[in-house]
């Protein structure tokens, strides 16, 4: 309390939902509190980007500014007073009922902007943002119902954009028509992290798109019906992690290696046979997939080139589910000890990495907590694979009949 009494060195205040309506005498938010840098003016009355223009224009190092739910009228012409916004990197627009022309007006005095948050303003993009916005980092245009892909394209070469925020918009589809199959777009060229939750996406073609920008590395796509269907979860999580082949996180969760090795070995064999059929074979001088299949799946011939064409083994019709044919026939070799022989054990696919390391420490009486996983494959010489996460199983790291576990401590 005897800190917040000292006004003159306040930094951060909240004056959410208290009646504000207005500035106040003329100087006075200097003379008082000089050194506000962050602001919440939230549910408040002010009625009047004008007020908000003569507030800012007393607090000249203000960083954050949170204008939500407030029915501001904007001005028809210029925005603001230069320099009066010169330090305002956050700005925050929510329920403001703003429309994208006075975006571009308001935000027209913000030289060094770096988020814009415009959720719940029923926004259409209506034209590009020309000297504006370009030094925005993070767009968040959430529940904004009218948004669609042709708008987006108007804001795609925003330089320095990073982080797109889509939730709830509708979107149901998107096409980089700069670029074909297996290349790279021009536009969006910084975005690292999009956000599609809570859409209409129900096409595999969104996902493949989105592997065409440079550098995508986040992507949380939850809650639509491409992800709510009738396949698991996991499947889906692995089968987008297989199409975008840059991702490193996915609904927030870290894409591990040997998570993206699977899902791509598994990929790779899972359309094996409808690769096939479409003209691709083993032979490089005869591999010729048709546009159709290479449309569904643009990154297959990319998995042929990392792990070598599905062989005829993988692509046989899968049986009826009896344990025998989820017996995994392995050899288990100790690299450390040249005095323990080379074992042979028939494991079911779907047994868990925990399960394994217990089965070897009454083999090898060796304690659990000492035991150390990892496999190789005659598929892939001189690569080791490590079996880290004792709840996956066996399957989940892509082991097959004849690959070799090894075993340390």
């Amino acid at each position: 309390m005897k800190q917040q009494s000292q006004l003159s060195k306040l930094q951060d205040i909240s004056l959410r939902n208290c009646a504000v309506r207005c500035a106040g005498e003329k100087g006075g938010i200097a003379r008082v509190c000089p050194n506000i840098r962050k602001v919440d003016l939230s549910k408040n009355l002010l009625s009047s980007w004008d007020e908000v223009i003569s507030i800012a224009d007393e607090l000249r190092g203000l960083e954050v500014l949170n204008l939500s739910e407030n029915k501001l009228k904007y001005p028809c012409g210029s925005a603001c007073l230069p320099g009066t916004f010169s330090a305002l990197k956050i700005l925050v627009l929510n329920r403001t009922g703003i429309t994208w022309a006075e975006v571009l007006r308001c935000v027209s005095g913000c030289p060094v902007l770096e988020e814009l948050h415009l959720e719940s303003n029923n926004i259409t993009i209506s034209e590009r943002p020309m000297d504006v916005l370009q030094t925005v980092k993070l767009l968040d245009l959430s529940s904004n119902k009218s948004i669609d892909e042709n708008q987006l394209f108007l804001i795609a070469y925003l330089p320095r954009l990073e982080q797109l925020i889509l939730s709830d918009t509708g979107i149901s589809s998107i096409h980089f028509p700069d670029a074909g199959i297996g290349c790279k777009t021009s536009m969006f060229p910084a975005l690292q992290y999009l956000v599609v939750n809570d859409n209409q996406i129900s096409q595999w073609s969104f996902i493949n798109e989105l592997d065409k920008l440079p550098c995508l590395h986040a992507l949380s796509c939850v809650r639509n019906p491409l992800t709510e269907g009738d396949k698991t979860t996991q499947t889906t999580r692995q089968l987008i992690i297989a199409k975008i082949g840059q991702l490193k996180t996915l609904n927030k969760c870290e894409i591990l290696p040997e998570e993206r090795h699977g899902a791509e070995l598994d990929y790779r064999k899972a359309f094996g046979n409808e690769w096939r059929k479409a003209g691709g074979h083993q032979d490089p001088d005869k591999n010729r997939p048709n546009e159709e299949f290479l449309a569904a799946h643009p990154r297959y011939q990319l998995l042929c080139l990392k792990y070598g064409a599905p062989e005829d083994e993988e692509l046989k019709k899968q049986q009826p589910f009896m344990l025998k044919n989820h017996l995994l026939t392995l050899k288990i070799k100790c690299p450390n000890q040249l005095d323990q022989k080379v074992l042979q054990k028939q494991l079911p696919d779907s047994m868990t990495i925990q399960k394994v390391k217990g089965m070897l420490s009454r083999v090898l009486k060796v304690p659990v907590s000492d035991l150390l996983l990892s496999y190789e494959s005659p598929k892939m010489p001189d690569r080791e694979i490590e079996l880290e996460n004792d709840l996956q199983s066996l399957q989940f790291y892509s082991v097959e009949n004849g690959d070799c576990l090894l075993v340390r401590w």
